[in-house]
């Protein structure tokens, strides 16, 4: 993941420059996750790793599929990570560009694991206890995981906050 994400952050740093230049974060947000998610597709994922096909014709097909879907300089974005060989760097350009939204606009995006569904009470709770260690606001996505028996693990970029059973027994474990 390092690695991608090095080579990927030049991308990302760039996109996120130009939209705060023209004063369009959430439209390049919304062109990065599609364009992501049009590369992760299956079969067209298939088309996309393929030595075979020329870089002007998968050029062309991407461009065909995005047509309006996407603006001219995200079409430009699309025509440099395919002639760079970089396409597959796409999920993490918007990653990393998402981050850096965030940071800019003052939020972290927190992805918040529970072994049982959260009650909006609970969830409120965590997300104002996450606030407060955090010195940020909180965007949760609230996730249910059984194998952490019971607690939470919080995300929040690099950071990880373990208050699960399953992270202290993993603790305990280590110790003796």
């Amino acid at each position: 993941m390092a690695e991608l994400s090095t080579l990927a952050r030049p991308y990302a740093e760039a996109a996120f420059k130009r939209a705060k230049q023209t004063k369009s974060a959430k439209d390049w947000s919304d062109v990065l996750q599609f364009m992501s998610a049009l590369i992760q597709d299956r079969e067209l994922s298939a088309i996309v790793n393929n030595p075979r096909v020329a870089k002007e014709k998968l050029t062309q097909l991407l461009l065909d599929i995005c047509q309006d879907q996407i603006h001219d300089e995200a079409k430009n974005l699309l025509k440099l990570l395919i002639e760079n060989g970089k396409l597959q760097l796409l999920p993490t350009i918007s990653a990393l560009y998402e981050q850096q939204k965030a940071e800019d606009e003052g939020y972290i995006n927190v992805d918040l694991y529970s072994a049982y569904s959260l009650t909006k009470a609970e969830q409120s709770k965590y997300v104002a206890m996450l606030e407060k260690q955090l010195n940020k606001k909180v965007n949760a996505v609230v996730s249910v995981d059984k194998s952490l028996i019971g607690g939470i693990l919080a995300k929040a970029g690099d950071k990880v906050i373990d208050g699960s059973i399953r992270g202290q027994l993993h603790q305990l474990a280590k110790r003796l």
